[in-house]
């Protein structure tokens, strides 16, 4: 499969969350309905020695991140297949919010929320990854401090009030399924469109 088919792909995938991609992640209209294709060529087009950056940003090899990326999506689409079945429900969750919020952060979309011209889709999809609602919902989850809803549509989750000083009270909020749906999504496709890029 080409690079320019599976950009396409993950384009369609991100293309369904068209409102939340306006609204929380502030891309255009027209940027919407090509997100990958789009990170793909900001990528591409970073000064050397920040791919360099992204591919040194942790002593794991950028080869062994991607393979991780693809048998995550090898289970995904396994464990999609199993109905009625809450532990492989529960474990996937597990590995998807894993994958996407604590194993992507350091060694991908900081870099690039950090090194990426700023007003360039790949800046403002990995700084939504890092920041806000996402930050907040990666710490509660980091630190154990998550549960499903009793209704099982979303997780219940605590994070310090002050969470860069470790202080403060625990503040609650909920995320729903869906918006965990669009924001791991957006991890994976950002991730793959960055390392099709890096990877040489």
């Amino acid at each position: 499969m080409t690079l320019a088919v599976k950009m396409r792909r993950l384009d369609q995938q991100l293309a369904r969350y068209e409102s939340e991609l306006r609204r929380d992640v502030f891309l255009r209209s027209d940027e919407c309905g090509k997100v990958a294709t789009l990170v793909a060529a900001d990528v591409r087009f970073l000064p050397s020695e920040v791919k360099d950056e992204i591919r040194v940003a942790s002593p794991v090899p950028l080869t062994a991140r991607y393979d991780e990326l693809v048998a995550f999506q090898a289970w995904n689409d396994f464990a999609a297949s199993i109905k009625s079945r809450p532990e492989v429900t529960r474990a996937q969750v597990i590995v998807q919010d894993y994958i996407c919020f604590a194993y992507l952060k350091d060694a991908c979309f900081e870099v690039i929320a950090a090194k990426a011209m700023s007003e360039s889709v790949a800046a403002r999809c990995a700084k939504f990854l890092t920041s806000g609602a996402v930050r907040d919902f990666r710490n509660a989850f980091a630190h154990a401090n998550w549960c499903y809803k009793p209704d099982y549509s979303g997780l219940k989750c605590w994070v310090l009030e002050d969470a860069r000083k470790k202080s403060g009270s625990l503040r609650s909020f909920e995320v729903s399924q869906h918006s965990l749906n669009f924001w791991q999504a957006l991890s994976r496709g950002i991730a793959y469109a960055t390392y099709e890029q890096v990877a040489g």
